[in-house]
């Protein structure tokens, strides 16, 4: 049915299968050939996502990887406690955590004053739409971020300047990736702690015998041993920060200067917003295509070679 509607042009008034003006591939061609608003919002939206998936996949499967080794060692008292409370943000509702980041990352809020004690002036997170990257080229005195040099300027990609494409994420999309890092890592720690407890016992202890050394059993023992974990972990990571929505509905809105604005927020707001189901639909099955063509090249990427 989505698909269908995806070559309507249908304000979802009307019975899609009865009463519809068929408009074939139109969607497809403003979203991704025509010079049109919804074709720079998608590429701003792509942008955005690129970065967040850059910053989010390694990030959480290092932090998750790291709290499965913490409660995996059988030296740790209480490590049912710990699994607990590092899975509770997982389980915790993402209105209730969306708010107390509100909270947390405002001008005046907990994050700020912690930075104000070692004397860093922090951002004000959500309404910062700078780019992390033409912050730190700013910084350095490369690049002026107000005139940016010409071979930057001026070509054009899917509506966006290449200087556009190299902002890097936002300062606000840093706090939602905070945020995304912090309520995703107890979900995955949870993949790691099983394979980490599939790895035989007798293993790792026959390498101490021969007298490798904890990183040594780390790096040529567990590593190679967690491989499908760290693979479902890093597939599960990347086709989770395509569908970013309830995060940016909640806090952000796409704001500030759409800065935070992913696929499946446009897809929303192009269908509920703007009445345009049939664009909504289009960018929804892209990015379907996006998500499938990205995870079998992930897979392929970490498939067993022998």
């Amino acid at each position: 049915m989505a698909l269908w509607v995806s070559l309507l042009d249908w304000n979802g008034q009307s019975n899609p299968l009865t009463d519809f003006d068929f408009v074939g591939l139109d969607n497809y061609q403003r979203l991704l050939t025509n010079d049109s608003l919804l074709r720079e919002d998608f590429a701003i939206a792509v942008r955005n996502t690129l970065y967040y998936v850059l910053a989010f996949v390694p990030a959480v499967a290092s932090l998750a990887f790291g709290l499965a080794l913490i409660v995996n060692n059988r030296r740790l008292k209480g490590r049912g406690f710990f699994r607990t409370v590092f899975y509770f943000p997982s389980i915790t509702s993402s209105v209730a955590i969306s708010v107390t980041f509100l909270f947390l990352f405002q001008s005046t809020g907990v994050i700020n004053t912690i930075l104000g004690w070692i004397g860093i002036d922090g951002p004000t997170w959500f309404n910062d739409a700078r780019g992390v990257l033409h912050i730190v080229l700013d910084g350095v005195g490369l690049v002026d971020p107000q005139s940016p040099p010409g071979w930057l300027a001026d070509p054009n990609i899917l509506g966006l300047s290449l200087w556009q494409w190299v902002a890097g994420p936002s300062v606000a999309m840093c706090a939602l990736l905070f945020l995304a890092v912090w309520t995703s890592s107890g979900t995955f720690m949870l993949f790691f702690l099983a394979g980490l407890q599939n790895i035989p016992l007798e293993v790792d202890e026959a390498s101490a015998v021969d007298g490798a050394s904890k990183w040594q059993r780390f790096r040529y023992v567990t590593l190679p041993l967690m491989r499908p974990s760290i693979a479902l972990v890093a597939t599960l990571a990347l086709i989770g920060s395509w569908q970013v929505f309830d995060q940016v509905f909640i806090i952000s809105q796409g704001a500030p200067g759409k800065t935070t604005q992913t696929p499946a927020y446009l897809s929303y707001t192009k269908s509920f917003g703007d009445g345009q189901f049939g664009q909504g639909a289009s960018v929804a099955f892209v990015l379907f295509a996006i998500i499938i063509v990205l995870t079998g090249i992930q897979r392929w990427i970490s498939r067993e070679r022998k």
